[in-house]
């Protein structure tokens, strides 16, 4: 057999290999999908609220004698079974327990009598522990002072604590809990959805590049005057009216991929803890930054003056002498170079050797220099 026989075969390894390479390079490059970046208007939980008991505490409740709407709400809560007490003995009561919480949870969207939700409860006076807790029967309203929901059941509160000749240990939190599908849906809210022929998408940041290709991506699989964008942050879709072709048509909608677009250049500064937060898009023009220290230090020495000891009438003067000093550290100029991507603008930022508080100000006076295109944001 001849050296060269196999070279056919190394060649079409080469060229199958190339053409992998090929279809790596080729491929999309990541996108997102309609339901991650927008949601249809209208299609959303709402909030909901009750002032509740639990009952069943090992002596942890409130102190009724400094929370006085413990005693008012559990009188209002006997009421309601048919026990009235004296306005005396409701006042005078000593229920420890007993303790008075706030109970929420949210009521998503769709949702219909009979359903169960997850609610957290929360102490809302002196009690020290909510665990063994069993909360009775609470309605939760919405904004509208309507009632959605009424909750009850046993709660679980992950913590534990122990306390002794004034010692005290404690793992977690003790005064909130959770008691899961411990509330039921009485009443649903109505939704747009199925209200006209259009909906509208409501994205989650206002963009006219990307509202616009929302439209594009839906007229593209749905036909031209399927949607259209209003603005940067809303696209208007028109959907069939039978409910089950509505559906379908949504559940396509939003599974329709969008090529991620280069998001806004933008700095992100928490003034209290000194972090800062660039995103990719974030680039630096060359530029030149003189950073220096200037310290002032001030001490005092007290200077005690007696009179000698032959003198008559003299007193002792107590005095101060002051030593102030200022100190500053020569300012170094550094030329950073310009940067187009994130690893080479943080190396840049790196290279001042600046605390995170001086970063601040270097940021602020970069951009005031018109050296970094980006958007500060202070928080």
């Amino acid at each position: 057999m001849r050296p060269n026989s196999r070279h056919p075969t190394c060649l079409a390894r080469c060229l199958l290999l190339a053409v992998l390479a090929a279809g790596l390079l080729a491929a999309p490059a990541w996108a997102a999908r309609i339901k991650e970046i927008a949601a249809i208007e209208g299609v959303r939980s709402n909030q909901l609220t009750g002032f509740g008991l639990v009952v069943g505490l090992d002596g942890t409740g409130d102190q009724t004698t400094q929370m006085p709407y413990t005693s008012q709400g559990l009188s209002n809560y006997l009421q309601q079974l048919g026990i009235t007490l004296p306005a005396a003995t409701a006042a005078s009561l000593q229920l420890k327990n007993v303790a008075a919480v706030l109970v929420t949870t949210q009521l998503p969207a769709f949702a219909r009598p009979g359903q169960t939700l997850d609610v957290n409860v929360s102490s809302l006076g002196n009690s020290k522990s909510l665990k063994g807790g069993m909360l009775i029967s609470t309605p939760l309203r919405g904004v509208d002072g309507e009632i959605y929901a009424l909750a009850q059941g046993n709660l679980i509160v992950a913590g534990a604590g122990a306390a002794a000749g004034g010692s005290k240990v404690q793992i977690n939190h003790l005064s909130a809990g959770r008691i899961p599908a411990g509330a039921q849906v009485e009443r649903s809210v109505p939704t747009p959805l199925a209200e006209g022929d259009t909906f509208r998408l409501g994205l989650e940041a206002s963009d006219f590049q990307t509202a616009r290709r929302v439209a594009q991506a839906i007229n593209k699989r749905f036909g031209d005057g399927s949607a259209q964008a209003l603005d940067g942050r809303t696209v208007q879709v028109r959907a069939p009216m039978e409910p089950n072709a509505r559906v379908t048509f949504i559940a396509e909608m939003e599974e329709l991929a969008l090529e991620s677009s280069v998001p806004a250049a933008k700095v992100v500064i928490n003034s209290r803890t000194g972090s800062i937060v660039l995103n990719q898009a974030v680039t630096l023009g060359p530029c030149a930054i003189a950073h220096g220290n200037l310290s002032v230090s001030i001490s005092s020495t007290p200077v005690i003056s007696q009179p000698s000891a032959l003198s008559t009438g003299g007193q002792t003067v107590v005095t101060e002498k002051v030593n102030i000093q200022i100190k500053q550290e020569p300012g170094i100029l550094i030329q950073l170079p310009g940067a187009a991507q994130l690893a080479d603008v943080v190396r840049a930022l790196n290279a001042l050797g600046a605390t995170p508080q001086d970063l601040l100000a270097i940021l602020q006076a970069i951009k005031a220099a018109g050296a970094l295109n980006a958007e500060l944001e202070v928080i």
